[in-house]
């Protein structure tokens, strides 16, 4: 059993948000948060990938899942990951941010070494698993930037794998280099997807993000942030952002019901 700095025990200590008598301002009126209980998670039973984060489960669930990680440069602590993992727990969701296999052996910087990616993908593949024993409904993938890109090739190669992706500042192609786009994989992707951009995204305009969905055969739909580059939230926006991506995905997937 892993221990994290300082001795906690990093599988088993749980930090509580009780937020019920708090309220917070919405759209000029006052709000109840829901009572949140996050908790460190490890699982340290997998030989070679293994699955780390923070687990947040809600007060009155609905028993669906997500997933959600980082991008090349973050880790799962990221302030949008936060904020968004906090916004889906409100409405019903058990939600696990988890940090890449690359993240977790390399502090700092990009994940550049060859198999790096296959390697994050199996991590993503192992995650959902976790959460599968959680949770009796379903459960869905997400993540900003690289991590959005290697979910929704985890999904293009395993169709069925999960229900929906959510896709987050998706790195459409280098800045300044559109003629480059990772779009090779967009014909293959049978699961519904829905993507999130900013519009002063220097990885993809929103026209070029509207031309490359339709590449995806399955069902796609774009939600863009007005003002907001490839980090999405920002201090101006942050609690209306968080709050559209999570209700535009809540109604995304709702049509995927059975």
């Amino acid at each position: 059993m892993r221990l994290g700095s300082g001795g906690e025990n990093w599988c088993s200590m749980r930090v509580r948000y009780d937020n019920r008598q708090r309220s917070v301002f919405r759209g000029g009126r006052a709000e109840t948060m829901a009572h949140i209980e996050t908790r460190k998670f490890e699982d340290a039973t997998a030989d070679e990938v293994r699955v780390r984060g923070y687990l947040h489960t809600p007060e009155k669930a609905t028993g669906d899942g997500l997933v959600l990680t980082h991008g090349a440069g973050q880790n799962c602590e990221s302030p949008l990951l936060v904020a968004l993992a906090t916004a889906f727990c409100e409405a019903g969701m058990t939600v696990l941010r988890c940090d890449l296999p690359f993240r977790q052996v390399r502090p700092q910087g990009p994940p550049t070494w060859p198999g790096c990616a296959e390697h994050d993908r199996q991590g993503l593949r192992r995650a959902l698993d976790e959460v599968r024993k959680i949770v009796p409904g379903r459960v869905f993938l997400g993540g900003h930037s690289y991590g959005g890109r290697q979910s929704s090739m985890l999904a293009a190669e395993e169709p069925g794998l999960v229900p929906a992706v959510l896709l987050l500042a998706y790195p459409l192609h280098p800045p300044k280099r559109p003629a480059g786009p990772r779009t090779a994989h967009f014909a293959s992707l049978q699961t519904p997807a829905m993507f999130v951009s900013g519009t002063r995204d220097g990885f993809g305009t929103i026209d070029e993000m509207r031309e490359a969905l339709r590449l995806i055969p399955a069902r796609t739909e774009l939600l863009a942030i007005g003002g907001a580059g490839h980090e999405l939230m920002t201090a101006k926006n942050r609690g209306e952002s968080t709050k559209r991506v999570c209700e535009a995905f809540m109604e995304f997937i709702g049509n995927e019901k059975e």
